[in-house]
């Protein structure tokens, strides 16, 4: 094997590539990217045997050929590579690649070729062509909902439903929950929903800006779903299983409804939780007319600041997470949120004032008397 590439193009994709290859001691392999040049082009491949990606790479290929490279020390390589072009070889009788880039010359041990497993092929089903604009936006609205371990993997994952002229996509963690619907400009030829874990979410977040595509197409297997953006072929194992009821989770009705300034609450929240450390809880105290945003750890301090706001009623005060809190008005597009409350002891709503099908559930948490 040997080829010709622009360095650029080449660090562009180990970015990407590095995330996916996994560093496993019971197969070295898995660290790896697969890069096999053919007669057709050069496509660089990275798998952990849960999530794969491969990448179609820009360059001339002199000689057919392919290897297994460490996916970090090529990465780190190309960084710092001192030309605008890098070649890569391989040299059969000494098992490595030669990489040259300008004056500096490296030679990279190959891995074990036979251990790296094959990638599903995105020519093998039917896909569904979804704006992928409209996709990631509704992504960076929920993926955050989601549970950041994998200990039960249905709270780690996204629902992702489309059917008609509608995206849906959901996420839940137990603690809070959010649901975006997105009108799409037109109806899609075909539909389906899947269970997609969150880390693979947030990758296509980064590769959509990155291939410039404007649709993303999706094709879900029997156990696996594929989304090809551009020159890039992201797949992964869905998640077994059937996503949490989560409309029954969703209060029908709510006893206060409160519009308040979205970037004056954020701010407020964002200052008072600087003193809720050791896993403090946020308190938010109504009484007519005024919130009380305050928090307090104990050996650390507190702090309390006042806002306006439309409540009425009697006087009671709810507790929540403070980071959990944060990331819902992170959420919030507009200039004005929708509090809807009932007790201390029942989630509350965070919407946005207009029709834009978006909620954040927040579970309460108690409040030290």
């Amino acid at each position: 094997m040997k080829l010709h590439t622009a360095a650029q193009d080449l660090l562009g994709h180990l970015q990407s590539l590095s995330r996916i290859a996994s560093g496993r001691l019971a197969n070295p392999t898995l660290s790896g990217v697969q890069i096999a040049a053919t007669g057709d082009g050069i496509e660089l491949r990275a798998t952990d045997l849960q999530v794969g990606l491969r990448i179609q790479l820009e360059g001339d290929v002199e000689r057919p050929g392919t290897v297994v490279l460490p996916a970090r020390l090529l990465l780190d390589i190309t960084r710092q590579a001192p030309g605008p072009r890098l070649t890569l070889e391989l040299r059969t009788e000494e098992q490595d690649v030669e990489v040259t880039a300008g004056s500096a010359v490296f030679h990279l041990r190959t891995l074990r070729g036979e251990d790296f497993p094959p990638l599903p092929e995105p020519s093998g089903a039917t896909g569904v062509e979804v704006s992928a604009q409209a996709f990631v936006a509704t992504t960076a609205k929920v993926v955050r909902s989601a549970a950041k371990d994998d200990t039960r993997p249905l709270l780690a994952c996204v629902l992702v439903r489309a059917e008609g002229d509608v995206l849906t996509m959901v996420a839940t963690d137990s603690y809070r929950l959010s649901e975006k619907k997105t009108t799409l400009e037109s109806p899609l030829e075909g539909s389906f929903e899947a269970n997609v874990p969150a880390r693979v979410m947030q990758e296509l977040e980064r590769l959509v800006p990155a291939s410039g595509a404007e649709t993303l197409t999706v094709a879900r297997g029997e156990n696996q779903v594929l989304f090809t953006v551009g020159q890039h072929v992201l797949s992964s194992r869905l998640v077994d299983g059937t996503f949490p009821q989560y409309r029954s989770l969703i209060p029908d009705t709510f006893d206060h409804e409160l519009r308040v300034s979205t970037s004056e609450l954020r701010e407020v929240v964002s200052r008072v939780s600087l003193l809720a450390q050791k896993a403090a809880a946020l308190s938010l105290a109504f009484s007519e007319g005024e919130l009380v945003v305050s928090s307090q750890t104990q050996d650390v301090g507190e702090a309390r600041e006042a806002l306006p706001v439309p409540f009425h009623g009697e006087a009671f005060a709810i507790g929540f997470n403070p980071e959990y809190l944060r990331d819902g008005l992170d959420t919030i597009d507009g200039d004005e949120v929708l509090l809807r409350l009932t007790s201390p002891i029942r989630p509350g709503l965070l919407q946005t004032t207009d029709d834009q099908g978006f909620l954040y559930l927040i579970m309460p948490i108690r409040l030290n008397s």
